[in-house]
């Protein structure tokens, strides 16, 4: 259709219509050399038009299309993948994977490792004092004295391991969690904490970490994508905490929701075609498939559109696949119950978490579950008893629930639960609150090859700052990468000029922490 001369630099589609629209208006094919008519030229352009004409029945409906999806295909990214019925990025696992699939139960504004899952007796012992230890240098917000958990902890299960009593459920699965006690970051402010641990950045915007998995080992189903987020945060970095940034587009996260409405309303927009029965919407797909195939027989150089046909063809096939996922009346009232269906207090999270086992016994490979609010979420300042109180209330039963289906159905030992905030909270006080701490907490995991009943690495006396066997958030995404059996030295994806990977150039996997 268009010849090589007439390529530019920038989006392709602008210069080549300008080309054919020069050509057509001189009566020559694309590419042909202008000049004098010859004296028995009127056959000659004749059949240039007719020439151009065929090609335009065709050719300006492919420019349309081009346009449509022009972004991607401008900046030269590869837009196949397994979901887009293409080939995957990666070569597929490099190590033996522990785990086909992850949850991270993310639980948005920092909750306090020194009141959930890391007790520190010298804090109850010196509740009140000035902090015996200096400040870090940068604080995000005026410190006071030392304070005390307002709850008690006590062990639970063979492994001894102690749990704050604001998590009685969750604390009678503790031998299948590793607590993960000696995390620390870099950002003490929410944006770019929650950047750094869903993307290894604070500053700038790069692939999730949902992405970067999905780009290494592709999907597992043919009907739903790869990476799901269900009712996420609008807030604090938006959908850069699951986009795709410079990765192929197959691999962002396609949202249920947000964080801003309750999850019985979470879903994915326009997912039923306003005007257009299913089978008119199959003639369309078959019609684009066939005008790609010839156009790409006639012009192998040209970029193929296949990756964006996959993604429409998958949008087509979520329209029945979605709202069987979505629709929990078959499941038994037992089960509903397990997850707290029954309580108000507990309803959102627990149909966040259910709908979560859904997709992963489907085939999802990453699914991500955000427990968020507008009002509270886990950012304490102030009040931190009755914030903490309310937010554990509504995700501990949940949670509980969460592991105990996912064990009796046998995904709990391929499955790699991941759960926490972006950082921490302080020792010290904020009148009857603690600020942010990326200087040192806790995370968990459970599945996935891990160790149950095992603590690793641990905060300082007071829990301020990591201490040993320090856990940096490249760190942690290494071992997640190595837990699914990727090497994150090895997962790496050339963009301007450079190669990328999640943990940049940095990250120690904790083999310690595997089973």
């Amino acid at each position: 259709m268009f010849h090589k001369s007439q390529q530019r630099s920038g989006y392709p589609g602008s210069h080549r219509v300008r080309g054919l629209a020069q050509d057509f208006r001189l009566g020559i094919p694309s590419g042909m050399p202008s000049g004098p008519t010859p004296t028995a030229g009127n056959v000659l352009l004749a059949s240039s038009r007719r020439r151009v004409l065929e090609s335009t029945a065709l050719g300006f409906g492919y420019l349309a299309l081009r346009s449509l999806i022009g972004d991607t295909i401008a900046m030269g990214q590869d837009t196949t993948g397994p979901s887009a019925g293409g080939q995957m990025g990666s070569s597929g696992p490099h190590l033996r994977p522990r785990a086909k699939r992850i949850v991270f139960l993310f639980m948005k504004g920092g909750p306090s490792h020194i009141d959930t899952f890391d007790p520190k007796p010298s804090l109850t012992r010196d509740d009140g004092k000035p902090p015996p230890f200096e400040l870090p240098r940068v604080v995000f917000a005026q410190q006071g004295n030392l304070l005390k958990s307002p709850w008690a902890f006590s062990q639970h299960g063979q492994s001894g391991l102690p749990v704050s009593e604001l998590f009685p459920n969750v604390a009678k699965h503790i031998d299948k969690l590793c607590v993960l006690r000696s995390l620390h970051g870099s950002n003490p402010a929410h944006g770019g904490a929650l950047l750094k641990m869903h993307t290894g950045s604070d500053q700038f915007v790069r692939p999730s970490m949902g992405a970067w998995i999905t780009y290494g080992l592709g999907t597992e189903n043919q009907d739903l994508p790869a990476f799901v987020t269900i009712c996420p945060t609008l807030a604090h970095g938006g959908v850069n905490n699951w986009g795709s940034a410079f990765l192929p587009t197959y691999c962002q996260g396609t949202p249920i929701g947000n964080a801003s409405q309750p999850a019985k309303q979470a879903s994915v927009q326009h997912i039923v075609h306003p005007s257009l029965d299913r089978a008119s919407q199959r003639k369309q797909l078959d019609l684009l498939a066939k005008m790609n195939e010839d156009f790409s027989k006639a012009y192998p150089n040209e970029a193929s559109i296949a990756g964006q046909l996959g993604a429409y063809e998958l949008a087509f096939r979520m329209q029945s696949s979605l709202p069987e996922i979505q629709d929990l009346q078959t499941e038994t009232q037992a089960t509903l119950r397990l997850y707290g269906l029954d309580d108000p207090v507990t309803e959102n999270f627990g149909r966040q978490c259910l709908m979560a086992r859904r997709f992963l016994e489907r085939g999802v490979r990453f699914v991500q579950v955000t427990h968020s609010d507008s009002e509270v979420q886990w950012d304490q300042h102030s009040d931190l008893y009755q914030g903490h109180t309310k937010n554990a209330a509504e995700v501990d039963k949940p949670i509980a629930g969460f592991l105990a289906d996912l064990e009796q159905r046998g995904l709990l030992k391929d499955t790699l639960v991941l759960w926490g905030g972006e950082f921490g909270r302080t020792p010290t006080s904020q009148g009857n609150g603690r600020d942010h701490n990326p200087h040192g907490f806790c995370m968990w995991m459970a599945g996935g090859g891990v160790k149950g009943g095992f603590a690793y690495g641990a905060t300082d006396e007071y829990g301020y700052y990591a201490s040993e066997k320090k856990m940096h958030v490249h760190d942690l995404h290494a071992t997640i990468l190595h837990i699914m059996g990727l090497d994150h030295e090895r997962l790496t994806y050339r963009y301007a000029g450079r190669d990328f990977r999640l943990t940049d150039v940095a990250g120690q996997v904790a083999h310690e922490i595997l089973a």
